[in-house]
């Protein structure tokens, strides 16, 4: 039993960002000042996120008073190892999010930046509260509350394409969230006031099987469209019409890393192992990720949009969350735990350097980036170093994640899905080497073949095709690509994230009895 700690930096771990928020509305004729409270608030939040982290790595748990609502229901804030590691890691990346943020908006002249900033920071307080609830109402309700705060980040540009995309953002969104809604009732019927549990919490409640398969499935459903699970994962290359930074936010820090977090979760601490096991369920969603992972991936190598192609990737990546999470062994589910930190670094730091690109040359097509490497070598030697890390490259972060799925496909008796992965790397290198190839050794093309077409794309006033963005851009790319080789070799260098996550990998093989019945 890990010791209980009450305390309420929780909540306020979860509230700053949404204090930032009203202050930044307050601020809209002073954009320093503005800007100025969104880096202090993102430096507070992870802050307050960090400060638990010695409770957590000692076996606690950090607890907040519950707010009741009636009884036995109550909104509860509680940390434990998965959550602190989601926790940090969106709080974290945050940090760097809001430097690269406020140099490509200034950059561009977007226009409409307190509305921006506003709507990034409540997106943030959303991610903390799904990082630190303690149960699944909780969970609902934050998990909503991000998918409301993304929409004005998503149809920033207030063209008909961006209204389209965030239109179709929306209603797979908002359907898959009444889906989760009757699945988390459902199980609160079942197991009324019950918290999330390692190893789950719905094998005695006494339901049927068919009860709980479809209720699985239910789950699966409402949690899997933010996760991107075919055929589920029609918004998310719809939604690259948002500005790159918003990008980054989808893909690396808030949305899509909920959906794989709320796939754990809901694995691993409502279902639990053993009752997958039971129920047969592991590995009919085993094989939707492996088929989310190879489409995804053949998908991405007919894209010529270089963010639409980083899109159709994340799909693929996510569905390795998936996939360790429905074999549910010891090493599957400590891959997943740690390809959500993994996929983090790797895919801001290529969105990052997307947009960097962007903003310095307007090219958004990967057939015009011939010879740009040469321009900007500290922008594609970063996209470079992110591109071998999602391959799985040894001695980079991608490749502790996938090691261990490979490992766990072999505990679970279904070495097929090693396949799988191996195929995926394969047309990982398929899809991104082209990219770097070109920067490098392509022949740049003539402006004058592309003037008529940068014209059309140049809405924001002059920019100049050469050299490397701004340092507020140009740092925070740097930094996520050294932490995605740093962390492929010392992957508990700073935040601990491999002991958090062999931390919940052990409650929930114990809570799940995996071991006991392996034995």
């Amino acid at each position: 039993m890990n010791e209980l700690v009450l305390s309420n930096v929780p909540l306020w771990a979860v509230l700053v960002s949404l204090v930032a928020a009203g202050l930044i509305l307050l601020l809209d004729k002073q954009p320093n000042i503005r800007e100025a409270v969104t880096m202090v608030a993102a430096v507070i939040k992870f802050t307050l996120v960090l400060s638990m982290l010695p409770t957590v790595l000692a076996g606690g748990v950090v607890e907040a008073t519950p707010l009741y609502i009636a009884k036995d229901i109550a909104l509860q804030f509680r940390v434990d190892a998965f959550g602190l590691l989601f926790a940090l890691l969106a709080s974290g990346l945050w940090i760097v999010t809001s430097v690269y943020s406020i140099g490509y908006m200034r950059s561009l002249n977007y226009g409409h930046e307190t509305g921006y900033f506003a709507s990034f920071a409540v997106c943030l307080s959303a991610a903390m509260g799904i990082a630190m609830s303690g149960n699944l109402l909780t969970f609902f309700i934050f998990y909503e509350i991000l998918t409301i705060a993304t929409y004005p980040l998503v149809i920033h540009r207030r063209n008909s394409e961006a209204v389209i995309g965030g239109r179709e953002y929306m209603v797979y969104l908002l359907v898959a969230g009444q889906v989760l809604l009757i699945a988390v009732a459902w199980a609160h019927y079942l197991a009324p006031g019950v918290g999330f549990t390692p190893g789950g919490f719905l094998a005695d409640t006494g339901a049927s099987l068919l009860a709980l398969q479809i209720l699985f499935v239910l789950f699966i459903i409402g949690v899997g469209v933010k996760a991107a699970i075919i055929p589920l994962h029609g918004w998310l290359p719809t939604a690259m019409v948002a500005p790159t930074p918003v990008s980054a936010l989808l893909h690396a820090v808030a949305v899509v890393k909920a959906g794989a977090f709320a796939v754990v979760r809901v694995t691993g601490f409502v279902f639990g192992p053993e009752l997958m096991a039971e129920l047969q369920v592991g590995t009919i969603l085993a094989w939707f990720a492996a088929v989310t992972i190879i489409f995804a991936s053949l998908r991405a190598l007919s894209e010529d949009h270089l963010k639409r192609r980083l899109a159709y990737s994340t799909v693929s990546q996510l569905s390795y969350v998936v996939l360790g999470a429905a074999l549910a062994t010891p090493a599957a589910i400590l891959g997943a735990m740690f390809h959500i930190v993994a996929h983090a670094f790797m895919k801001i730091t290529l969105f990052f350097c997307a947009g960097a690109i962007y903003a310095t040359s307007h090219k958004e097509y990967i057939s015009q980036l011939d010879g740009l490497g040469r321009k900007m070598p500290f922008t594609f030697g970063a996209f470079t170093v992110a591109s071998l890390a999602i391959t799985g490259m040894p001695l980079m972060i991608g490749f502790i994640s996938k090691w261990n799925l490979g490992v766990g496909a072999v505990e679970a008796g279904q070495p097929v899905f090693i396949a799988v992965l191996v195929g995926s790397a394969i047309l990982n290198t398929a899809y991104f080497f082209p990219i770097v190839y070109r920067a490098y050794f392509g022949k740049p093309q003539e402006e004058a073949a592309h003037a008529g077409q940068q014209a059309a794309h140049d809405h924001h006033g002059h920019y100049a095709d050469h050299g490397e963005a701004r340092p507020a851009m140009l740092y925070p790319l740097l930094i996520t690509a050294t932490m995605a080789f740093l962390l492929g070799i010392l992957p508990n260098l700073g935040l601990h994230f491999w002991d958090l996550a062999n931390m919940a990998v052990d409650e929930v093989v114990k809570g799940g009895l995996w071991l006991a019945g392996r034995g």
